[in-house]
């Protein structure tokens, strides 16, 4: 049967946010059908064991070991039946009326590629990632060096996280998050799925250039809200996480800008990279050496 919207979920030792969304999904007010997809990265959590129990309609797919957060999507996306595809992570929670907003939004702009909507934190307070601009050295400079921050209502220096953009108007973006993204079907079968070198980063990013560079539009539709409980596990974090944030960072780069730039500047940019990786990890390991102080 027919789908108009197939809502992707990859789970990873989040049992009871995994839940919770799926909760939220199960409210929606809506007029169109959709399945529910989750794909378990071999959580140890019994994450399988409760949605199996407490979801009999939730489609599961259960892995063996974490293949990534790309693959997994992909693995449900070859066997999604909707006109539609959604991302969404599995610490958020959906408003009730998100799928029809969304769903309408989309049948409205049929240019439209892939959308996302306004994604709040849990204080309340804006998701930036959820609106961005690619990151080209420029904009990645800025950024990283903090410039971002002293100008953050700049077109140029901000652009980013479109600083000079009022978050509660609807207009074109470079990029969505990977937390919400909905995507035609139409689009994927034409640009390819998600591109699985990135393991849990950059993801979002690198599908949203290639929509761009085909031609389609990409959205950002802040007339309906979800809640991201972003990093809510864990204040450390593991040296995987630091290490994949920042290769996705170099893949990016040099799968779309390297051929554009000169020697001396990929040099440099990939040198920022690495500099950052190294503060990122001792940033980390301080944190981690505080929490055992503190015990």
């Amino acid at each position: 049967m027919s789908m108009d919207l197939s809502i992707i979920i990859v789970s990873y030792n989040t049992c009871n946010l995994t839940l919770d969304a799926i909760k939220s999904i199960y409210q929606s007010i809506t007029e169109y059908r959709y399945e529910v997809l989750v794909v378990d990265n071999a959580s140890s959590d019994n994450s399988v064991t409760e949605i199996s129990k407490r979801y009999a309609n939730v489609k599961l797919i259960e892995n063996h070991n974490n293949v990534g957060f790309s693959r997994a999507n992909n693995q449900a996306m070859r066997v999604a039946s909707g006109r539609y595809i959604l991302l969404l992570n599995s610490d958020t929670i959906i408003d009730s009326n998100t799928i029809q907003t969304m769903v309408d939004f989309m049948d409205n702009n049929p240019k439209v590629g892939a959308s996302g909507c306004k994604v709040v934190l849990p204080d309340g307070s804006l998701d930036k990632a959820c609106r961005r601009g690619f990151p080209t050295p420029s904009t990645s400079f800025y950024y990283l060096s903090g410039l971002s921050k002293l100008f953050p209502t700049s077109p140029t220096i901000n652009r980013y996280h479109y600083g000079h953009l009022n978050p509660n108007d609807a207009y074109p973006v470079d990029c969505l998050v990977g937390a919400f993204m909905l995507v035609r079907k139409e689009t994927i079968d034409e640009i390819g799925m998600l591109d699985e070198d990135f393991f849990m980063y950059g993801e979002d990013i690198d599908w949203c250039y290639r929509i761009k560079a085909a031609g389609w539009e990409i959205y950002y539709n802040p007339y309906t809200t979800i809640t991201h409980y972003k990093g809510a596990s864990s204040k450390k974090k593991p040296f995987k996480i630091i290490y994949e944030f920042h290769r996705a960072m170099y893949l990016f780069h040099r799968k779309h800008y390297q051929q554009k730039h000169s020697l001396l500047l990929n040099s440099l940019v990939y040198l920022g990279i690495f500099v950052k990786l190294c503060l990122a990890v001792v940033k980390n390991q301080l944190k981690i050496n505080n929490l055992r102080l503190n015990r």
